[in-house]
């Protein structure tokens, strides 16, 4: 039986019980986590009507999942707990990182053949995994930022905005951070070719966002009448280095 949804200032949520969040939590984590080990390395292309063949990187089919996930963190728990498991998300890569480069780093065995495949898919060049994390760091916040303000501004009203506005924030920094701290003057890779990628996939991540609002919508109500609140960050402190829950 859902109860009724009860607006609450975030400074108010210290000690209240929250039925869903670690769940939130995990998926947020988990989702964030196999994008990385599963799509980073992977470019899969489509046959497009007028266009032709078209390469992308398979990590943009799930990544953007993790945005929908931190919009609805921030959305329903507000900003501190969206805090929270950013630095949870954040936490978890590094040490996927640092795990990945030991079980790569490990001799392997004379009668076992995988050690090839393994430095293939999970030797990742360190720029990149830097760039990985950092730009994912900033962008998660920004877009939690983002969407808590103009939720404050909006009175609650046009999720829709929130959620396409704050991506094209989130998004925007963390595309602004990764290509070129991943890519620019790398092998293989011209300054256009950096630019052009970033924009694709800005643009990408963004659509993929706005035709996901529909289970943005269902998701976030479904769960403010689970939990029978919803939170407002009026008087919340937005450091990203803020202890505080």
């Amino acid at each position: 039986m859902s109860r009724e949804v009860q607006k609450v200032e975030a400074a108010a949520l210290h000690g209240r019980p929250l039925r869903y969040f670690d769940l939130v939590m995990a998926a947020f984590v988990t989702i964030l986590l196999l994008s990385n080990i599963l799509g980073a390395g992977k470019v899969a292309q489509v046959d497009l009507p007028l266009i032709g063949l078209w390469p992308f990187g398979a990590g943009i089919l799930f990544f953007p999942l993790s945005y929908v996930i931190g919009d609805v963190l921030t959305e329903v728990y507000g900003y501190a707990r969206a805090r929270r498991c950013i630095w949870v998300g954040t936490a978890a890569l590094l040490f996927m990182a640092f795990m990945s480069w030991v079980v790569v780093k490990l001799p392997p065995s004379p009668d076992w053949g995988g050690q090839g495949a393994y430095e293939q898919v999970f030797g990742q060049v360190p720029r990149i995994v830097l760039a990985s994390i950092v730009a994912f760091w900033a962008g998660e916040f920004v877009n939690s930022v983002v969407l808590a303000r103009m939720k404050v501004w909006t009175q609650g009203r046009y999720l829709w905005t929130r959620t396409i506005g704050s991506t094209i924030a989130g998004q925007g920094v963390d595309s602004l951070i990764f290509y070129p701290l991943a890519f620019w003057g790398a092998a293989g890779w011209s300054n256009d070719l950096v630019i052009k990628v970033l924009l694709t996939q800005w643009a990408l991540k963004v659509a993929w966002e706005a035709l996901l609002t529909p289970v943005t919508y269902a998701v976030v109500g479904a769960l403010k009448r689970r939990e029978g609140m919803d939170v407002y960050d009026e008087r919340t402190d937005f450091t990203p280095f803020a202890a505080r829950v």
